[in-house]
Order: structure tokens, then C-alpha cells, then sequence
């Protein structure tokens, strides 16, 4: 009887272990981020229909990133900038946040500030296109 609650926790300990590893490995990559990349942020969204049922999606965000704060600490972020209709939408997302699922660089500009906030005023020159390496 003694032996057999033992191998059970054995068993139990050992599938905990499993769990773990499996997150680990699904922890997503956040690529090298910098201002002046056009980015496609990939989110979790959870939204209620008419009946009461949660219902879960995934919506992105494309926009060229304006600023990076606290690098790849816990607390860092980016602020990420977008003209919608004429209106400009900027967003802050936390680099770890759980309910991004994935980021996508498009482009790179090449600029010479670390923090683009001139952008927001009225810019109207366009910034020239780096290779992508």
C-alpha cells in the first residue's frame, strides 16, 4: 500500500516536470525590436457575443514603433504608431505580455534617434527604407 502511494507521487511529480518542460518550450521568441521597424503585432482579444458565450481572437496591430522603453526587462514596452483613416493611433504594448501571440517585422527605416516622437508633429518627410539583413 506504502509503495503504491509512492510510485502514484512519483507519477504525479513526473508529469508536473512534463508540464513544465512543454511550457517552456512554447515560449515564444520576441525578436530584436528597434525604433523605426514597422511591426505586426499579433493579440489575443476575448470578446462576449449576444448570448453570453466568451468567444476568443486573435487581431493585429501594424504599425511603425516609435519608442522602446526598459529594453527586454519585465516591465519594458514599445509604443507602436499607426495613421487610420486619417487619425493616428498609437498603442503601448508590454513586450511580455501573455495575450501577444506573435510579432512580425516588416520593415526597417533608417533613422538616427532612439526615441521618434517628432513623427507625432507634423513630419513631413518620409523616411528612407533600410535592407533587411
Amino acid at each position: 500500500m506504502a509503495e503504491e502511494k509512492k510510485d502514484l507521487k512519483k507519477e504525479v511529480s513526473a508529469d508536473s516536470e512534463d508540464k513544465k518542460a512543454l511550457k517552456k518550450e512554447e515560449k515564444r521568441v520576441i525578436p530584436e525590436i528597434k525604433p523605426g521597424m514597422t511591426i505586426r503585432v499579433y493579440q489575443k482579444i476575448k470578446e462576449l457575443n449576444p448570448k453570453g458565450e466568451e468567444k476568443e481572437r486573435i487581431q493585429y496591430f501594424e504599425g511603425m514603433v516609435i519608442a522602446k522603453k526598459h529594453g527586454k526587462e519585465a516591465g519594458g514596452t514599445i509604443t507602436v504608431r499607426k495613421i487610420s483613416d486619417g487619425i493616428a493611433v498609437e498603442k503601448i504594448f508590454p513586450m511580455h505580455l501573455p495575450a501577444i501571440t506573435k510579432i512580425e517585422i516588416k520593415k526597417q527605416a533608417k533613422v538616427k534617434r532612439a526615441k521618434l516622437y517628432f513623427l507625432k508633429r507634423d513630419y513631413k518627410k518620409k523616411l528612407k527604407e533600410k535592407k533587411a539583413a
